[in-house]
């Protein structure tokens, strides 16, 4: 079981040694993942407890809120592809500018010291932290050198078989911004590339116009709160998962459909041959559902009315079908 604090006060006396890193791990994408490899490996050439440390909300939301970047993941979303890694434990601090104002020591002997007892530290090569992020990999070194913790650098890409080749076949490291690029774009296959798993949404399904219905596909809708970043509009094949783990797969909506009017923007998942005794039952209306991302099969189109769209919608279902379920 992984533990998850909010505060270093919550943390147990006698929790530590600990292995520590450090970041906003936004996506947790295979960049991350090899930082975590490393905090896992030290940990257990140590005999230490593996300890991340994140914060929320986004430092960015905290001093830019107008231009910060469109999270591509919900806490409980991180928290959940951080314990898929083995960690022991994560810290997830409040960021506020009480913490954006503590010097790179303050927060080390605060936070990592006194806190969680730490042994060493894990870091990727451009780590910034403290007062105005005036930390970086050397103040970390030298604050271990005088404070007695050892630092491993790790010059992250990626897992094994990474960097990913970008155009023009130059390496690019694995990072945040460009899975919000090729998700930006539609690309769902680059985007589970860069992350090592599918791109996800999670949010409350709830009660929309019903055209989906009356057209014969009925469709869960995202409520408009739901965390992860919103691909670009088009139709694509996935997965919903339910709040009991089942995995249904689906051919999902992003966008305003644009054959109807007044229709807002919205992310709606048709759920892909469900048992005929369970279509009456099939009630998703007030759960947390996570939806899946895999490919994408074409941009959004108005067409002339319902007959021509219900005939691609079919069409949709078949290409999704094909790409979920025939192995």
């Amino acid at each position: 079981m992984v533990h998850i604090w909010n505060d270093p006060t919550e943390v147990p006396e006698d929790f530590g040694p600990s292995v520590v890193t450090i970041g906003n791990f936004d996506g947790v994408h295979r960049g991350h993942q090899q930082v975590l490899t490393q905090l896992l490996r030290t940990a257990g050439q140590h005999g230490a407890r593996s300890v991340v440390v994140t914060f929320d909300p986004h430092p960015a939301l905290v001093h830019r809120p107008d231009s910060a970047p469109e999270l591509l993941m919900g806490l409980q979303d991180k928290l959940d592809a951080l314990a898929d890694t083995g960690v022991d434990a994560v810290l997830v601090m409040k960021y506020n500018l009480a913490l954006a104002a503590m010097t790179p020591e303050e927060f080390v002997v605060k936070v990592l010291l006194d806190g969680l007892h730490a042994a060493h530290v894990v870091v990727g090569h451009d780590l910034r932290f403290g007062v105005g992020n005036s930390g970086d990999v050397g103040t970390m070194q030298e604050l271990g050198k005088e404070l007695g913790f050892g630092v491993h650098v790790v010059n992250e890409f990626g897992a094994e078989g990474f960097p990913v080749h970008a155009d023009g076949g130059t390496d690019r490291r694995c990072s945040s911004t460009w899975v919000r690029e090729a998700l930006a774009e539609g690309d769902v296959e680059t985007a589970a590339a860069v992350l090592g798993r599918p791109h996800r949404m999670r949010g409350e399904v709830v009660h929309g116009a019903a055209r989906g219905r009356a057209l014969g596909f009925p469709t869960a809708n995202l409520d408009h709160r739901a965390t992860g970043y919103v691909p670009a509009d088009g139709i694509y094949a996935g997965w919903l998962v339910d709040e009991s783990g089942t995995r249904w797969p689906a051919a999902i909506s992003v966008g305003s459909n644009p054959t109807f009017d007044g229709v807002s923007r919205q992310v709606e998942a048709h759920v892909i041959d469900r048992p005929e005794e369970a279509v009456e039952d099939f009630n998703l209306y007030g759960q947390t559902v996570v939806v899946e991302f895999t490919a994408r099969l074409r941009g959004m189109v108005a067409y002339r009315g319902p007959e021509a769209l219900v005939e691609q919608m079919r069409l949709d279902v078949v290409q999704a079908r094909h790409l979920l379920l025939d192995k």
